[in-house]
């Protein structure tokens, strides 16, 4: 059964309020559209929702989503860190594995430069629940806190290939960044090409950084489609703003992934036995 480790379900507005401080109002994304997309047709069963950045740490939707996919379904929650240790182990129960540091896909995190004072309490947290933390930041952030990170007794899960760009795998920043990668409690989420592509429609991995980092960490790397494709960064910064996503087709994305990955065995780990670890399928 394979695994899509990151969507995000959106509901309707008027029952599920998004945050006054997001960067554009996200259009309905409700799971029975995720799956009407062929997501079965491709193989892939089981899934990851990530809580988005639009619903700030109001995790009613994940978790109800949770509910929805039963034993399917795992979940990567945004908490305070003062959350009682009651509500968290209700979270637990309802499939939630991970907590979200989010340093891309908001103003304040893309400002944010000193990440221990928001990684430690997270990590401390996911280390009693025996959870990971998911970072998402760019990669100088990233290799700023490369020390930080590699000191955590908790997995770390980074999202979309590390957003690398625009490093090359032989550049200075690039290999740092590998190195990075092959720290044995880093996990790598191969997800939405078109973050790290001058194509905003990319559907195709970079194939010298796929084939470094899949070398680099072949038992610590998960696939994600990153579905409903938000928008584009340069359109946001009005939260009374409806945008579009990106018309991507998910069907294209599994395919030209398994096309660049090239090989049954990477294909296997990749999408079913690694998620299966990292998330207790």
């Amino acid at each position: 059964m394979r695994c899509d480790c990151h969507i995000h379900i959106v509901g309707p507005i008027g029952r599920y309020p998004q945050i006054s401080t997001r960067t554009y109002q996200a259009a309905e994304a409700p799971l029975a559209a995720l799956k009407a997309h062929g997501v079965a047709a491709r193989g892939v069963t089981r899934f990851v929702v990530v809580q988005a950045s639009f619903y700030g740490s109001d995790n009613t939707l994940l978790l109800e989503s949770l509910d929805a996919l039963a034993g399917d379904g795992r979940g990567v929650a945004v908490i305070d860190p003062a959350t009682p240790e009651v509500l968290l182990a209700g979270f637990a129960r309802r499939g939630v594995r991970g907590l979200r540091l989010n340093l891309y896909s908001t103003v304040a995190g893309r400002e944010q430069r000193q990440i221990g004072s928001l990684f430690t309490p997270l990590a401390e947290i996911a280390t009693g629940m025996g959870w990971h933390v998911e970072v998402i930041a760019g990669i100088d952030v990233l290799l700023g806190a490369a020390d930080l990170l590699a000191r955590s007794r908790v997995p770390v899960v980074i999202d979309h290939y590390g957003l690398y760009r625009p490093a090359t795998p032989q550049s200075e920043r690039g290999r740092a960044l590998l190195d990075f990668f092959r720290l044995p409690n880093v996990w790598i989420k191969l997800s939405a090409p078109y973050r790290v592509s001058d194509d905003p429609l990319c559907t195709r991995p970079d194939p010298a950084w796929l084939t470094a980092i899949v070398a680099a960490a072949p038992n610590r790397c998960v696939w994600g489609s990153d579905w409903p494709h938000s928008p584009l960064h340069p359109q946001q910064g009005r939260a009374e703003l409806q945008l579009p996503y990106r018309p991507l087709s998910y069907a294209t994305l599994v395919d030209n992934f398994l096309t660049a990955l090239g090989h049954d065995a990477a294909a296997q780990a990749i999408m079913i036995d690694n998620p299966a670890r990292l998330y207790g399928f």
